[in-house]
Formats: structure tokens, sequence, C-alpha cells
């Protein structure tokens, strides 16, 4: 019995201790807001994404991205996004993106359901329905950033160096093959060149912003008074890593 009452003040004293730690570190994370994302990780309000600038939202979604491939991405409740969205959304952004099952947008820049619009087609190229989407997003909806994201080893570009002829898809990969062309490289340009399918897709990712802007008088419009960004990026498949570039 003796032995038993010698313990109990130690264990005492370390649940106070614990329980006393606990509240430190909560208190911590109420003062940074980090709590508030964690418990209350619900899309954004009008008010939230209307205050943000077209550089703020393209920082947001680079911080994603970090936090994604070092591992640390938030805790999602994604039932409340849900919830908080069917009454309405509020997107920061629209993006233009490949049909890769690898490349999954929302994921890899840690985003909640509501963030952003997501328009997927294989090589992310554009055409006048990606653009009417674009136009909704930007123009009535209130996105302020347009996102061309291409990725590494993109199968599609691949089928463009490579001339693949595949029903509608033929049709698709016209579409990449002036990236080809225009691609500069001195090494071999085959699709067995992994660093050359890589030039030709960043390459890709320009001239689709270049196409955007020509064929959308609206979206070139709100790009000039500086209502919108219009930004590309490639997808690192093995590294996780987005790199953003403006075009």
């Amino acid at each position: 019995m003796s032995g038993q009452h010698g313990h109990l003040p130690e264990a005492f004293h370390r649940r106070r201790f614990l329980r006393a730690s606990g509240i430190v570190v909560a208190t911590a994370l109420v003062g940074t807001g980090m709590l508030a994302r964690i418990t209350d990780a619900a899309a954004f309000t009008k008010a939230e994404r209307d205050k943000l600038s077209p550089d703020d939202i393209l920082a947001h979604l680079k911080k994603g991205n970090e936090r994604f491939y070092k591992g640390k991405r938030e805790s999602h409740d994604f039932l409340a996004q849900q919830r908080k969205t069917a009454a309405g959304q509020y997107p920061a952004a629209v993006l233009l993106s490949c049909v890769d099952s690898r490349a999954p947008a929302e994921t890899i820049m840690d985003l909640r359901i509501g963030d952003i619009f997501n328009c997927r087609v294989a090589g992310n190229v554009e055409d006048p329905y990606i653009l009417g989407s674009m136009e909704f997003a930007c123009k009535l909806a209130g996105a302020k950033v347009v996102l061309v994201m291409g990725h590494t080893a993109c199968g599609a570009v691949k089928g463009a160096i490579d001339d693949a002829q595949l029903g509608n898809l033929t049709g698709l990969l016209a579409k990449i093959k002036p990236a080809v062309t225009a691609t500069t490289y001195s090494g071999e340009k085959t699709s067995k060149n992994d660093a050359f399918v890589d030039a030709v897709a960043r390459k890709n990712v320009e001239l689709t912003i270049a196409d955007i802007r020509r064929d959308s008088p609206v979206l070139a419009d709100l790009e000039s008074k500086g209502t919108i960004k219009i930004a590309g990026a490639i997808y690192n498949l093995k590294t996780g890593k987005m790199d953003f570039f403006a075009a």
C-alpha cells in the first residue's frame, strides 16, 4: 500500500503537467490562427475572397503546395466544407490542368472544397468551352487568378511528339504540336527523352496562356485592368513541387 501511495503524487503531477501543456499549445495555436484553420477549415466567404489580391491568391496556392510536398497538409473536414458551400461558392481562382490522375490540383495545393474552379483536359489546352468556363469563373463568379498547370512526364505531350493518332484524341494532340515545334532544345527531341518532354510541357503552358489572352477578350480585358492575373505552373510528379511562373 505504501508503494502505491508513493507513486500517486508523481502520476498526479504528470497529469497536471500534460493538461497544462495542452492549454499552452492550444493558446498558442489560437494566437496564430492555426487552430481556427484546423477546426473550422471551411471554404472562402465572399468577403474573405474579395479582399484578396491576385498576388495574395497565388501566394495561397504556393503555400498550399509547399505544405503538400513537405508532408504538412492541413486537416480537412470535407463534410463541413461540403455543407458550407452548398448554399453558394466564392472560388478565388480557376485552373486549367491535365486529366492525369497523378496531378489532382486540389490535393497538391492543399485546397478545400470551394477554393477553386478546375477545368481538366488532357494536355491542359484551351478551347471555346474552357474559355467560356473561365470567363464565367472570373467575370461573373469573381475568381482573380487564371492558372494553367502542366506537369512533368505528360502523356499527352508525349503523344503530340510522337504524332499519335486515335479518334478524337488526334485533334486534341494537334493543339499541343505547336509547342513541340516551338520548343528550343539542343538534345534528343523524342518522347523517350524526359527533359525534352518536360521542356515541351512548359512551352505548351506558355502557348496556352497566349491563346487564352488572344481568344478571350473578356479575360484579356480583366487582366489589363489588374482585376485578374494569368499565370502558369508545372507540377513535378517526382518531387511533388510546383514551379509557378508568369508568361
